[in-house]
């Protein structure tokens, strides 16, 4: 798991040859892109654009892929997202479906809770059990968040 700005977004293109059309995606969208999904240049995965209402830490899904690394960038607003290693997720609330990558978990023991802004991301790898969508503490708005999913 990694979370930095977009800003510094170049020092992680390294780690996969398709982060740099996810960032590079993530760098031209516009403040008004209407919610949906978009497919990224060369195949390189597709992105969720998404608005919401952060949800009660209680109500939060401990979840994992198998196929895609997820990058969750807030273009606005404030999420807490809760990260555990995949390893210490032992039960399963609901077995890994393929054709929509994911698996459920129950709340670990322990995990790490994080707080991103505007402008922020955190990169989720399949061994990353992460719980996003969960409302800031000292932010209760609209969240505008992006997905990319890209291709392990």
């Amino acid at each position: 798991m990694i979370t930095d700005t977009l800003a510094e977004a170049g020092r992680y293109a390294g780690l996969s040859p398709r982060f740099a059309a996810a960032f590079d995606f993530l760098k031209a969208l516009p403040a008004d892109q209407p919610d949906g999904r978009y497919e990224l240049a060369d195949d390189n995965g597709f992105a969720l654009v998404q608005r919401y209402p952060g949800k009660p830490i209680a109500e939060a899904r401990f979840e994992a892929h198998r196929r895609y690394i997820d990058i969750q960038f807030i273009q606005a607003g404030r999420e807490q997202l809760l990260w555990a290693p995949l390893a210490t997720l032992t039960q399963v609330t609901e077995a890994y479906a393929a054709e929509r990558d994911i698996a459920f978990f129950a709340h670990p023991p322990q995990w790490t809770a994080l707080q991103l802004q505007a402008g922020q991301f955190a990169i989720f790898f399949p061994e990353d059990g992460h719980a996003p969508g969960i409302a800031s503490n000292d932010f209760t708005g609209e969240i505008r968040k992006v997905v990319i999913k890209v291709q392990v």
